[in-house]
């Protein structure tokens, strides 16, 4: 078994070990453990009670979070026409057409998320291969091919991200800074777990959220009590 270092040892002796805490017992915590020389991240896992095998169990959709995750996202539109000069007006840091689908057929991938114009996506179908297992795959289903080329730059920019299960059936997001405040993070953290619950398949039966853990980037994970959780976000705590 790896040795854990001393700061994670520290970290890890705040966390009760059979424990499972609100999440806004969560969020103190995740301030308390997360003890690197940066800005950590506030990281969220949820289990699901789904089986991704099957397609009518897949849960993928997009959600704003209020506070945006603390990272400038450097997002690529790819269009044609006077979507190109919407894209640009609209603040998308890099825009094209065939150009930059050749520039990342080459193994370009500066970028954090990628929205195309329908028109496009004939071309843009050929960077399956390198767009898809980074998750940035342009598709219908979270808005990110659409017409509505301005609207959709604006709303990745203003802290639009994309939730989507695993193969394990956990849904992994990043949601915040250690800089945020208690209430940014839990609003954040709310938004979320709400749009996951709004996307529960209609063919799953019984638990649909087996687990939620918080954590930072480089600290321990912190299990929160999914009915206390569900309350909180719901206002009946």
């Amino acid at each position: 078994m790896a040795k854990l270092c001393k700061r994670m040892s520290e970290a890890s002796k705040k966390i009760e070990k059979d424990r499972q805490y609100s999440l806004k017992e969560g969020i103190t915590l995740f301030k308390e453990t997360a003890t690197a020389k940066f800005d950590e991240t506030m990281e969220i896992h949820i289990r699901l009670g789904v089986d991704p095998r099957h397609a009518d169990q897949q849960v993928r959709s997009t959600v704003v979070l209020p506070h945006g995750t603390g990272k400038t996202k450097r997002v690529l539109v790819l269009a044609l026409g006077e979507k190109i000069k919407e894209a640009e007006e609209a603040g998308a840091d890099f825009v094209g057409g065939e150009d930059l689908v050749a520039k990342i057929s080459g193994g370009w991938l500066d970028f954090d998320a990628v929205l195309a114009t329908p028109d496009m996506m004939k071309s843009v179908g050929r960077l399956g291969k390198l767009l898809g297992p980074r998750g940035l795959m342009p598709s219908a289903k979270t808005g990110s091919v659409t017409f509505e080329i301005a609207d959709a730059v604006k709303e990745v920019k203003a802290g639009k991200v994309e939730f989507r299960v695993d193969k394990f059936a956990i849904v992994h997001n990043a949601i915040g800074k250690k800089s945020f405040t208690d209430a940014q993070l839990f609003d954040n953290a709310k938004t979320l777990v709400q749009a996951v619950l709004k996307a529960r398949p209609s063919s799953v039966k019984g638990t649909y959220v087996k687990s939620i853990y918080i954590a930072s980037s480089m600290g321990p994970g912190i299990r929160i009590d999914v009915a206390a959780a569900q309350k909180e976000i719901s206002g009946a705590e």
